[in-house]
């Protein structure tokens, strides 16, 4: 999602999904949490179409900064709050009506080159959402060959990790890797020149980085669990992804807390009978149309999952359960 121009007289951006998600979850009501606030569209929304309270989670201290020009127009109707979605129920204290999660990297970071998040524009290679902690820079020079090669592969979807991965190792020994156009120039001269209409050589490694750097994966399982257990029976989570990597693990958690999980082997013993924790509002995920794609292109590979809170106790899951990637803990020189 973008953030909106408070002094240029524009519109405020439309997130991303946001018409289905709004029809899917109507009538919107009650106690609502946006997980991952950014520049508030969601949170607007939602208290636009009925909700009687919106409580508003972000890691990132800017965003809760550029919250203070149009947050008081709501009243006590909006709650910020600066925190992790992977503790939404902590944050919440009390039981809620619908949880929404936009996951990924916001327009509002991307277009900021001293956050680093972007190969487009020249920054400091950090990638922080919370702004704390290690940054990519100190991965791209601290981690071990074979763990930048599985960071890439994984998080990444890289076939080219081991290549980028060894070329990084050799090009820091030289210079240490500090800034963002540096790293993509790397990454690019490992592959092969993209065709027209193709992305970025550098994107999938970009990502790769900025999903380690931040946990976003542990955060995004601990985040379902955590709204499992902060849901009324009857409450709605909602989900909008932007890479097959995300959905999968979505989609996985969802079928296994609906019951609907399939058995992938015919001769494995069968499963117990689960008990549906969730049912699922969207049968399928959801994308954007014509108009979205028109208004917003970065739209193009969203995804929107929808699934009902059931009044069956809360279990979790691992995330080995939903097919999450291990990384070596270890490797840092």
């Amino acid at each position: 999602m973008a953030p909106s121009d408070q002094n240029s007289g524009r519109a405020p951006h439309i997130p991303v999904l946001l018409r289905p998600l709004l029809a899917a979850c109507a009538p919107v009501a009650g106690l609502w949490l946006d997980g991952t606030f950014g520049a508030g569209g969601y949170a607007r929304g939602l208290l636009d179409a009925g909700a009687a309270r919106v409580i508003g989670v972000d890691r990132d201290p800017l965003a809760l900064q550029m919250a203070a020009a149009w947050a008081g127009d709501y009243g006590d109707r909006l709650r910020l709050v600066a925190g992790e979605f992977s503790d939404l129920d902590a944050h919440a204290g009390e039981l809620l009506d619908g949880v929404v999660l936009d996951l990924g990297v916001s327009s509002m970071q991307l277009d900021l080159a001293e956050r680093g998040f972007s190969f487009l524009r020249d920054g400091p290679l950090d990638m922080r959402m919370s702004q704390s902690g290690d940054s990519a820079a100190d991965l791209v020079n601290g981690a071990d060959e074979g763990v930048l090669a599985d960071i890439l592969y994984h998080y990444g979807e890289e076939r080219a990790s081991r290549r980028i991965a060894r070329a990084i190792v050799a090009e820091r020994a030289r210079e240490p890797i500090t800034t963002t156009l540096r790293l993509a120039e790397i990454v690019a001269k490992c592959l092969p020149r993209p065709k027209a209409g193709q992305s970025h050589p550098a994107t999938r490694s970009f990502q790769a980085l900025r999903i380690a750097v931040n946990g976003e994966f542990d955060q995004l399982v601990a985040g379902l669990a955590a709204a499992e257990r902060a849901l009324k029976p009857g409450g709605l989570l909602a989900v909008v992804t932007f890479h097959s990597l995300e959905d999968r693990i979505v989609k996985r958690y969802l079928q296994v807390a609906s019951g609907t999980e399939a058995n992938a082997n015919r001769y494995a013993p069968a499963r117990a009978e689960q008990v549906a924790r969730f049912e699922t509002v969207t049968k399928k995920a959801v994308g954007p149309d014509e108009d979205e794609l028109a208004e917003n292109p970065r739209a193009r590979s969203a995804k929107l999952r929808v699934a009902r809170r059931t009044a069956v106790r809360a279990e979790g899951i691992e995330g080995a359960a939903v097919g999450l990637p291990e990384i070596a803990k270890k490797g840092r020189r």
